[in-house]
């Protein structure tokens, strides 16, 4: 296949590699450097207190959970900060809502402990765990009206009517529902129910509030909102929250830091823009945002000091001397599709290519773009662009070699 490297900025990032220590989450993915192995992802700064002598709002000790012979979490520990936003962000089956029932005590695990506000809570029923729990289906008595729903978690616990008359109606001022108390469920828009459910789980003032995919009904444009209006209330509260989602934009807008869940175990645990731009491995790469993943073998180690590359369909290119690098081993390249240049600003790694597809998505125009050697890459331009290429196009596309991760192959 045609195969250009821009030797002159190739050598400069080379070096620049070489010289610059990792930058955290200012730096670009990984900067060409073999991440992931076996460090355990929950050990990293991104999940270390501020605060030395701080009590974690709710910790886990090697959470283990199986139903028959199959195991859902294996093994996971996790340290939620006091009035942090923490999501946890996997596939179905990953084991995120298991684990958050777990912490609920709506669920017993096989083996581990949970520790809220510092006591063990392992043994502890559900009513006393001081944690509000938001459902997926909202769960939201048809019979009782808005007010009723949020009043009922007090009510059940004892408190007095004049009291429950405040904090009812100091908590649907919060929500932006204090003229909708006498409205029954069915009388409500999706995002009103929305606002009760989360209403009622706060209105007990709890410590921790939990969340299992409370969006997931919801249309687009709402559900974006309501992302927004609900990172804002947890901020005003300043409270703990623990939130599942599978959908990665929701996650990466709304967390303070974000557990990556695969298989029942925690693959990465850490702010938005280290997850994003910093994934451990391959799958964490692939699965929070847009990837081009190509499999690579190391086919030769250079004698000027780079590593050449070749992907499974031939395609060969240089990069910076990786940690375990060596002849004939396995890994995996990773790009960002939004790393990719086109054109006469394709330098660095470039690739001569056919545009196949032309998608546009309003702000950005996806382009996927076939190599000589039948390899297919998505690059995203910016949608406001007037110079857009057409389906038949041959371009230039490149990326610079810091803008790349390489993992070793699982």
């Amino acid at each position: 296949m045609t195969l250009v490297v821009d030797h002159g900025r190739l050598g400069k990032a080379m070096q620049s590699m070489r010289d610059r220590p990792f930058q955290g989450g200012r730096a670009k993915m990984n900067r060409g450097r073999v991440l992931g192995g076996k460090s355990d992802p929950t050990k990293s700064d991104a999940g270390k207190s501020d605060t030395k002598n701080s009590v974690a709002a709710v910790r886990l000790e090697r959470i283990i959970h199986r139903f028959g012979s199959f195991t859902a979490l294996d093994g996971v520990s996790l340290e939620v900060r006091p009035g942090e936003f923490v999501t946890l962000l996997g596939q179905s089956g990953s084991g995120k809502s298991t684990l958050l029932r777990i912490i609920a005590g709506l669920t017993t695990p096989s083996e581990g402990k949970v520790f809220i506000d510092g006591s063990d809570v392992s043994g502890v029923p559900t009513q006393r765990r001081g944690v509000g729990f938001v459902f997926q289906n909202y769960a939201l008595f048809p019979h009782l009206t808005v007010f009723e729903n949020i009043a009922y978690p007090l009510r059940i616990r004892g408190v007095g009517q004049p009291e429950i008359r405040r904090r009812v109606e100091e908590t649907l001022a919060r929500v932006n529902l204090h003229d909708l108390g006498k409205r029954y469920a069915a009388q409500l828009s999706g995002g009103q129910q929305q606002r009760v459910a989360v209403a009622r789980a706060l209105v007990y003032e709890p410590s921790v509030l939990l969340m299992d995919e409370p969006l997931g009904a919801l249309d687009r444009k709402l559900r974006k909102h309501m992302q927004i209006e609900l990172r804002q209330l947890q901020q005003d509260l300043r409270i703990s929250c623990i939130y599942v989602t599978h959908d990665q934009e929701e996650a990466l807008t709304m967390s303070d830091r974000i557990a990556v869940m695969q298989a029942g175990r925690i693959f990465q645990i850490g702010d938005p823009i280290t997850v994003y731009r910093h994934p451990v491995d391959s799958f964490v790469a692939d699965f929070v945002g847009s990837t081009n993943l190509f499999e690579c073998k190391v086919r030769e180690m250079t004698d000027d000091g780079s590593v050449l590359l070749e992907t499974a369909a031939g395609t060969t290119f240089r990069v910076a001397p990786f940690s375990g690098a060596a002849a004939g081993r396995a890994c995996h390249v990773a790009v960002r599709p939004e790393f990719i240049r086109i054109g006469e600003a394709a330098t660095g790694i470039v690739f001569s290519a056919k545009v196949v597809k032309v998608t546009f998505i309003g702000n950005v125009i996806d382009l996927r773009c076939a190599l000589a050697s039948g390899e297919v890459v998505s690059v995203e331009i910016a949608g406001n662009r007037n110079d857009v290429v057409a389906v038949g196009d041959q371009v230039r596309i490149g990326w610079d070699v810091v803008d790349m991760g390489i993992f070793p192959a699982q």
